[in-house]
Order: structure tokens, then sequence, then C-alpha cells
């Protein structure tokens, strides 16, 4: 099975194909030649990720699932949440990201996190969401060089590193990605078991 996974994120592709069973091959948006900016202007994560997987089958009549992701910090009433790509404006830059972020928990002690994704899957004219939750901590300061995002600033419960300090193996297992993807290789294997 052939499936399209509707983000331009290289890291995002590689991290769920390592997933992915055999027989079930992802393509990108890149390979069906998609290459504008698919709209994201719901005020939800599930929102954005229904917009993104219904745009690509509608205009390229693909099978396809979308993922959106959205770090939600206690102290900061769910922020940055829907806004995560674009909390420091619209160049998504992670950097500065970060940056804003350790600077509006400056003082807090209520340091508590958890990371959202939601998976929406339009197949043969249905749409199905998964969704995965990764509660955590937003460390002082940034630790370690894997992952992508806001990894190197999240903690997640039971572990003293940061997403950015484990083996992407590990991410995998207990990451709010992994477990969203792990209920749609589920969904997907019923398919075509």
């Amino acid at each position: 099975m052939k499936i399209v996974f509707a983000t331009s994120n290289k890291n995002k592709i590689k991290e769920v194909q390592e997933l992915m069973p055999q027989g079930i091959e992802l393509i990108s948006l890149q390979d069906i030649g998609c290459l504008e900016d698919i709209p994201e202007t719901s005020p939800t994560i599930e929102g954005n990720a229904l917009q993104k997987a219904n745009y690509i089958q509608e205009n390229y009549g693909y099978n396809c699932f979308a993922d959106d992701t959205g770090l939600e910090v206690e102290a900061l009433d769910g922020a940055p949440g829907v806004l995560s790509a674009r909390y420091a404006g619209e160049a998504k830059d992670p950097e500065a990201n970060m940056t804003k972020l350790l600077s509006a928990l400056q003082g807090v002690s209520n340091r508590q996190a958890q990371f959202k994704t939601v998976i929406a899957l339009c197949i043969d004219n249905k749409t199905h969401t998964f969704t995965g939750i990764c509660k955590g901590t937003i460390t002082i300061e940034k630790r370690g060089l894997e992952g992508f995002g806001y990894d190197p600033l999240f903690s997640p419960e039971g572990f003293e590193e940061t997403f950015a300090e484990m083996p992407l193996t590990t991410k995998n297992e207990i990451g709010h990605r992994g477990k969203a993807v792990q209920q749609l290789i589920a969904f997907l294997n019923h398919q075509v078991g």
C-alpha cells in the first residue's frame, strides 16, 4: 500500500517511515508534485490535520494522512499549542520559538507540558483521526542535538533526558507522534489484512 504523508518536514517523514511495517510505503508531497503551502487556518490541532489531509485528497486524489502537533504548556494556558511552529513568528524558526518559550517561563516553577499529535487519515473517502499525547516538563535550558522543534526543551515523564538527547527509537516508543502513528498503523494493518 502506498499512502501520502502530507508534510514537507523530512524529519517527520524519517521518524514515521521508521515505524511503518513492510508493505506500507510513504509518499511525500514532493513525490506527488505538491509544492504549494497547504493551508493551516484551523484554531485547533485536530482541525489543521484534517484540513491538510482533506486538501491532498480533494486536489490530488490520493489516500493520505496528515499530522499536526502542538506543545501545550500548563502555565501558559496551553500555549503555544496550535501556534507551536509559528510561536515566534511566521518564519517558523525553531531557535526563536525555543528562546521565546524559555523567556515566557522565566521564573515560573510550574513547567508541566504535553506534546499532542493528531493524525487525520483520508482513505477510501472516509476520514479517521488518531491522537497521541506525551506528558513531561520544559527544561531550564536546551539540551541535546537530536530531534527537531522543541525537542531540546522537553523532558518526557519518567526520563531525565530531553527528546533531543534520546535515540530516535526511544522517542518513537514513548513520544506523542509515535503513539498516534501506532494507532494509524494498527488501523492500516486491519485495512490491508
